[in-house]
């Protein structure tokens, strides 16, 4: 339980630490790229480079395709019920169909699962279910509910180009070539800063205050996050994922986990980016995030019932 421990110390340091003035209002930014470009990438080295693949490994990221392509569907509904604009039906798509599965995902997993192939797992899932999905099909949303042109090149070079896709690249790459112990234990060891930075960046950010004028569609966007978009993907591996055994057993429960993480920080980027309505996604990762750490463990204990 230290792990868990670790992650609400350093969430709380982040929210006091920000209201005491101690950090600047662009240190999120600083934090974010030391996690994207050096510890994310050193961990997904880490973990897939020893990593036993599987099928389970692959398809496990698909539950985050699901996720997404339903809620497209699901907030397209709501808004037309509850005459939302294109800005809040955008932002809520964004927040609410994709999960915080590298920031809030990987160090949960760690404290509820454990490391080493569970960890694989959700790296997968975040890189190839997450963040493809966020930089795909996502930006290509993003873009029509802002009403702004997005050329296919522009998407292109978002993928090819980001460090930890292209460390889990290198890892599947280099699997038959065994890592030096003292570079696999730097990896590691620079792997392992990913929980507390991460969520002293996700604690900076934390802004509970007014939601005034947007409180139905935080309900909205928060039901489908932590309740309805879980449930779809607990249903799909339950009724699809054939197999048993304890390697299914920890694929399938990393995926409704990680399914049940809050909205994913770099989904509010892109719609701030976009002139989506930034304070909706602002106040669903603020309030979604918090929420999701004691959620998630529920629906965790909920896959292993079933």
């Amino acid at each position: 339980m230290s792990a868990l421990l670790l992650l609400i110390l350093c969430l709380i340091a982040g929210v006091l630490l920000r209201r005491c003035g101690r950090l600047s209002d662009d240190a999120p930014a600083t934090l974010n790229a030391y996690v994207i470009n050096l510890a994310l990438p050193a961990l997904a080295l880490h973990h897939l480079h020893s990593a036993t693949l599987s099928a389970d490994l692959v398809f496990g990221a698909a539950g985050a395709w699901v996720m997404f392509g339903c809620a497209a569907m699901f907030f397209g509904y709501i808004a037309r019920w509850a005459h939302l604009d294109a800005a809040s039906t955008g932002a809520l798509v964004l927040t609410g169909g994709l999960a915080n599965t590298s920031f809030v995902g990987l160090p949960m997993i760690e404290a509820w699962i454990g490391p080493g192939q569970a960890m694989a797992q959700g790296i997968v899932i975040d890189q190839l279910g997450s963040y493809l999905a966020l930089s795909t099909l996502g930006l290509l949303l993003a873009a029509q509910y802002s009403g702004q042109p997005l050329s296919t090149s522009a998407v292109g070079r978002r993928i090819v180009s980001f460090p930890p896709l292209i460390a889990l690249a290198a890892a599947l790459v280099l699997k038959p070539i065994a890592f030096p112990a003292l570079l696999d234990d730097a990896l590691l060891r620079l792997g392992s800063t990913v929980a507390p930075v991460a969520l002293l960046s996700v604690g900076c950010q934390l802004r509970l205050g007014d939601v005034r004028g947007r409180g139905w569609a935080l309900l909205w966007g928060l039901s489908y996050k932590l309740i309805v978009g879980p449930a779809l993907v607990l249903l799909g591996c339950v009724l699809l994922w054939h197999g048993h055994g304890p390697s299914t057993d920890l694929a399938r429960g990393v995926v409704v986990f990680e399914a049940a993480m809050g909205p994913m920080i770099g989904a509010a980027v892109v719609a701030g980016h976009f002139k989506l309505d930034a304070r909706v996604a602002a106040q669903m990762v603020g309030i979604g995030v918090p929420l999701s750490m004691a959620v998630a463990p529920l629906w965790l204990a909920a896959e292993r019932a079933v």
